[in-house]
């Protein structure tokens, strides 16, 4: 298959490359109109240029520019797919770029008061999109509607599903190896607001003879060793409002890291000084390595602060290739349209970067106390969102903490529910 444009840009190449060769799709791209008119075999005309013998698609400025889209694009229709409007121009594939390269997060202020992006700005919540992957969608829709044009199999390849638990540690430990001046404030709070429960499995755990609730390492290091995509993000950063992890030198936490760094991969968990700080995440690698031996080259933010373009430019400049923090605290689904990893587009540089964005399709949290969703109905979000990624193909990427997964507290009745997960991938293993 022969493609023409008028001009050969970096958005159009990575925006054909998500679509075509990560399927497998042979294609070659031309600007040059006498060769494409001359080429034999199939032919797409994605340009304002007439030409004969070919299917044509009029094609939007947003491939072709270098400047962000300032307004907010409609909801469209180009040949009976519902994709988005630019200008009054419906284009699938300036659609997929537009998600994909997250372009409505640039300089946007609908922000929470942690100063994130919220899932309810985004356009795919607009259009009733965020819980399936629509770039994956689009991309699938695009293909068929070639082969029904051009009169010929394409032979496109699903791409590779996988399972990937990964896993947040805020906090090693809820009690135990903690000082006596963070005991004692804990202890009074506590005592002030009446939770008794905490208070007497404080003592039980100081005392050794109560396991510490969030030491869950053995349970996740088990997992590790059954799915090898497993990942474990380590908070490490100072101690601050939202960081509260013990300190890096503390010897009882180093153990687990160790301990958990020999069966999964190890990353850092940025802290939630590190947004807009790069000296602060580079502290933060360092202590990891001092730790594991190796530099962490892969990261996930706390809170999943991410700020773009800073937080993605000050991953690069650290080293950092792979970056987990592509999801919602407050919403499921897919927020860059896809399961799949991909690399990150810098928007005002226009040009493809060599680090890895691989998205979560959702959080622990997001299920109980963001959508406050009963078990059944958790499961079933989860169901819908694991057949999705079956179906579009990528990860089934998901986020717990090792606070969560041991059913502390108000986290009991979600047992089932983290179990849940697991018992999807097994039926899925029996019958493929």
């Amino acid at each position: 298959m022969l493609i023409y444009v008028e001009y050969i840009t970096e958005r159009l190449l990575y925006t054909l490359s998500f679509v075509f060769a990560d399927r497998k799709v042979a294609y070659q791209l031309t600007n040059d109109g006498i060769a494409f008119m001359a080429a034999q075999g199939p032919k797409v005309n994605y340009s304002n240029r007439d030409f004969e013998d070919c299917y044509q698609i009029l094609p939007a400025k947003v491939l072709f520019e270098d400047g962000l889209q300032n307004d907010v694009p409609q909801r469209g229709q180009w040949e009976n797919i519902t994709c988005l409007s630019f200008e009054g121009k419906p284009d699938i594939l300036a659609s997929i770029f537009y998600v994909l390269s997250r372009m409505e997060e640039y300089n946007s202020t609908q922000t929470d008061q942690l100063s994130r992006f919220k899932a309810t700005a985004s356009v795919q919540t607009s259009y009733e999109w965020l819980q399936t992957p629509i770039c994956d969608n689009w991309s699938n829709s695009f293909i068929k509607l070639l082969e029904q044009e051009l009169k010929v199999n394409l032979y496109a390849q699903k791409p590779r599903f996988s399972f990937q638990p990964t896993f947040d540690i805020d906090n090693t430990f809820a009690y135990a190896h903690k000082n006596s001046l963070r005991t004692f404030f804990a202890q009074a709070k506590d005592f002030l607001f009446r939770r008794k429960g905490r208070m007497q499995d404080r003592n039980l755990v100081r005392k050794g003879q109560l396991k510490d609730p969030y030491d869950t390492f053995e349970q996740i290091s088990e997992l590790a060793q059954r799915y090898e995509e497993t990942k474990v993000f380590w908070l490490l950063g100072n101690y601050s409002k939202l960081d509260k992890n013990l300190s890096h030198f503390n010897l009882a936490q180093q153990e687990k890291i160790k301990g958990v760094a020999n069966l999964a991969e190890v990353g850092i968990h940025a802290s939630s000084l590190t947004q807009f700080n790069i000296q602060q995440l580079e502290i933060e690698i360092e202590r990891l390595e001092q730790i594991i031996g190796y530099k962490p080259k892969s990261n996930r933010q706390h809170y999943l602060l991410m700020s773009l373009p800073d937080t993605y430019k000050n991953l690069i400049k650290v080293g950092i290739r792979h970056d987990y923090t592509m999801g919602y605290a407050e919403q499921t689904g897919f927020r860059a349209g896809t399961a799949r990893s991909f690399k990150w587009f810098d928007l005002h540089r226009n040009e493809i970067t060599n680090l890895n964005i691989h998205p979560f399709t959702y959080m622990d949290g997001t299920l109980l106390e963001y959508l406050k969703l009963s078990p059944n109905e958790a499961k079933q979000r989860i169901l819908s969102l694991y057949r999705e990624v079956q179906i579009h193909g990528g990860a089934f990427s998901f986020l717990w903490h090792n606070e969560t997964i041991g059913g502390y507290q108000h986290w009991a009745e979600y047992q089932e529910v983290f179990k849940e997960n697991f018992v999807l991938h097994e039926s899925w293993n029996r019958t493929n």
